[in-house]
C-alpha cells in the first residue's frame, strides 16, 4: 500500500496521531505537500462525508476523523503557504443571537475544511453586523448561519438585510441550515442556500465559491 493510501485509510479510522505521523512521513519521503491534501486527505474526508450522509456512520465517527484531518492538516499548512497554495475558497460560519447550540454548525465546519475551505469560526450568539464584518474582513464568498431554536431562525433575516446595507449582497452568498430551517424559509428570508445536514453544506459551500 501507498503511503497516500495508508493515510487515507488510517484518517477514515479516525487515528489522528497515526495520521499526524504518516503524514510527517511522507513528506520526509519527499511527497508534495499538495499532493498529500489531494490524494490523501481530501478524498479520505468525502468518504467520510457521504457514509455521513447514508447514515453508515455518526457524529461520534465524523469528529475522530475530523480531528486526524486536522492533525494532519497542521502538519503539512506550513508548507503548503510556502508552496502558495490557496484554499478552495473561504467561509465564515456561527450561531446566530440567541442560540448557543453548536454541535451541527462545529460538524458542518469540520466538513467543509475537509473539503479545503477556510472556515472562519465565529462561534455562537452572533449577532448579524459580526457576521457581515467578518465576511467584508476576511474577503469570505459565504457567510453561514446556523440555528437550532425557532425563535432565533429571524436573526438569518437580519444577517441577509445587514449584508444588503453593507453593500455586499453581490459578492457573498447566505447560506442557512439547522433543524427548524427549511427551504422554504431560506427563500423567504432572501438567503442564497439552505443546506440540510452537514456534507450536503460542505459541498454547497464549495459550489458557492467557485460560483
Amino acid at each position: 500500500m501507498s503511503i497516500l493510501q495508508e493515510i487515507c485509510e488510517t484518517l477514515q479510522k479516525g487515528r489522528a496521531k497515526q495520521v499526524k505521523e504518516l503524514v510527517q512521513k511522507a513528506l520526509d519521503e519527499g511527497v508534495a505537500a499538495q499532493e498529500i491534501l489531494t490524494d490523501a486527505l481530501l478524498p479520505a474526508m468525502n468518504v467520510i462525508g457521504e457514509k455521513f450522509k447514508n447514515n453508515e456512520i455518526f457524529v461520534p465517527e465524523v469528529l475522530m476523523a475530523a480531528r486526524a484531518m486536522n492533525m494532519g492538516t497542521e502538519v503539512i499548512k506550513p508548507h503548503l503557504a510556502e508552496s502558495g497554495v490557496q484554499a478552495a475558497g473561504k467561509v465564515c460560519i456561527g450561531t446566530v443571537q440567541g442560540d448557543l447550540h453548536d454541535i451541527g454548525k462545529n460538524l458542518v465546519r469540520m466538513m467543509m475544511e475537509g473539503k479545503g475551505l477556510e472556515v472562519i469560526d465565529l462561534g455562537t450568539d452572533v449577532p448579524a453586523e459580526k457576521f457581515v464584518s467578518c465576511a467584508v474582513e476576511n474577503d469570505c464568498q459565504v457567510i453561514c448561519c446556523s440555528a437550532l431554536l425557532t425563535t432565533t431562525m429571524d436573526v438569518m433575516a437580519e444577517v441577509v438585510r445587514a449584508a444588503e446595507a453593507a453593500g455586499i449582497r453581490d459578492r457573498v452568498k447566505i447560506m442557512v441550515g439547522g433543524a427548524p430551517i427549511t427551504e422554504e424559509f431560506c427563500r423567504s428570508i432572501g438567503a442564497d442556500c439552505y443546506a440540510a445536514d452537514a456534507a450536503g453544506a460542505a459541498d454547497a459551500a464549495v459550489a458557492l465559491c467557485k460560483g
